[in-house]
């Protein structure tokens, strides 16, 4: 199972998480919104709260409203809204408020103050208790020039926003969190759908084309995907399979009449024998034994790529294959004054066809050695890779391969420039490369300037 940091990779849960945090934003600002509004009105109701008892208390009789500005506080019991009559030099004359707010203008239009509630009551009042609660006051000067205030306590305001901001934590947790866990439980079925997709394309890329992805009952957007891409397989195959039989007739085909004209030369180079027409069919035979290597190399390389032969594999001693192909070419590198060394470590047990896997090294040496200048050096080394899989190096002291080529000659016919002189026909490596795909292995090429490196790894049985 994949750690939980790549689950988040995946195109769903970046769209969950997406449209979780514009849901977020939108119920910040909706609720923003909502308290604004709500702010406003309650405002406008203090402010028609206090307007109302300013407007009373101005109508009261002068001789009677110390008393009445006294007996305002009194009314209001839980001590919300308070008065204060105040003569022109600001000296408290009666009322529940201690001083004259300095920075309240007025003018009768209610507004703000920066002071608390037990800022204006009187120190030791019982109404002192709301601590600095936010006020609102409204003030106006009296005909004989007395001043008088009226305030009230803003606490339905702040208790509004309160709730708000108390819905808005619990509506984003409540909403987040279920819609995380819900966003990891819906990622998981894409992603596991997504990762049996690239199980399935492991041995497509490796050549097999019978494999076809999954397909499940939801018929969604993967679904279709992994449908499109089964049906472009089908074609593919098919046309590659009237390619390969097309190739496979004619090499077939061509190899009978081939035969037949080489048999008619030769007696004909029989009859001449001693003759200058003689050498010219000699030729012509070598020329015509060319061909038919070229055709038995195609149907070798056909007949490889049929996998219906890795059902007799079987555990193989790859240690045993290597001695073989050392012994075999020994000799060959010793005419050559070529210094070929064999170095074998501890090797995993293998699954495979010792007859096949003895082809495709032979080919590898048989190529260094070619390839390699006589007093050169070919290495053939064995051993056991940090992943536990064995690897095969087969290394030559010859002209190397271009970066840009390395791809290319593991292709039907490929030859480069220079190694056109060469004797060969350009199907060695495709056969290498045809018995290692078939047994599930890799192969690579590397090296410099001062020769080449091909590099066979084979996972452990």
């Amino acid at each position: 199972m994949r750690p939980l940091t790549d689950a988040w990779r995946s195109a769903t849960s970046r769209l969950i998480i997406i449209y979780g945090a514009l849901f977020a934003i939108w119920c910040v600002v909706l609720l923003g919104v909502v308290q604004w509004e709500a702010s406003r009105y309650l405002s406008s109701v203090v402010d028609q709260m206090l307007a109302a008892r300013i407007r009373y208390l101005e109508r009261t009789e002068p001789a009677r409203l110390r008393d009445t500005v006294d007996a305002a506080g009194a009314i209001d019991s839980q001590g919300y809204m308070w008065a204060g009559l105040f003569d022109a030099q600001g000296h408290r004359l009666a009322g529940s408020i201690a001083h004259m707010p300095r920075e309240l203008t007025e003018d009768g239009v209610a507004r703000p103050l920066n002071a608390g509630v037990a800022d204006l009551t009187r120190v030791g009042d019982a109404q002192a208790h709301h601590g600095t609660a936010r006020t609102r006051a409204v003030a106006r000067t009296l005909p004989n020039g007395d001043r008088l205030v009226v305030a009230k306590e803003s606490t339905a305001i702040d208790g509004i926003g309160v709730i708000i901001r108390r819905g808005v934590l619990w509506g984003l947790t409540l909403t987040l969190i279920p819609g995380l866990l819900g966003g990891i439980l819906i990622a998981r079925g894409p992603a596991r759908r997504v990762r049996a997709i690239q199980q399935a394309m492991a041995p497509i890329r490796e050549g097999n084309l019978s494999v076809r992805l999954p397909v499940g009952r939801a018929s969604d957007e993967v679904d279709l995907l992994a449908a499109t891409v089964n049906a472009t397989l089908d074609e593919i195959e098919r046309l590659l399979g009237e390619v390969k039989g097309v190739t496979d007739n004619i090499a077939h085909d061509l190899r009978t009449p081939l035969t037949r004209m080489r048999t008619r030369l030769y007696r004909l180079q029989q009859q001449f024998e001693g003759r200058p027409e003689a050498a010219q069919l000699d030729d012509c035979v070598a020329e015509i034994d060319t061909v038919l290597a070229r055709f038995r190399a195609l149907l070798r390389v056909s007949e490889l790529e049929d996998r219906q032969r890795s059902a007799c594999f079987e555990h193989m001693d790859l240690g045993l294959v290597l001695r073989d192909v050392y012994d075999f070419y020994a000799p060959v590198a010793e005419d050559r004054r070529q210094v070929f060394e064999l170095d074998i470590g501890p090797l995993p047990s293998l699954r495979g066809d010792r007859q096949l896997m003895f082809e495709a090294l032979a080919n590898l040496v048989g190529n260094a050695i070619k390839f390699t200048p006589d007093g050169g050096a070919i290495h053939l080394v064995a051993l056991t890779a940090s992943t536990g899989d064995a690897r095969i190096d087969v290394a030559d002291t010859g002209p190397g391969i271009p970066p840009d080529e390395r791809e290319a000659v593991f292709r039907r016919f490929y030859r480069s420039d220079d190694t056109r002189s060469k004797p060969g026909c350009g199907l060695g490596l495709a056969i290498v490369s045809a018995i290692v795909r078939l047994h599930g292995y890799s192969l690579s090429v590397g090296g410099n300037e001062r020769g080449a490196v091909f590099s066979v790894t084979c996972p452990a049985a």
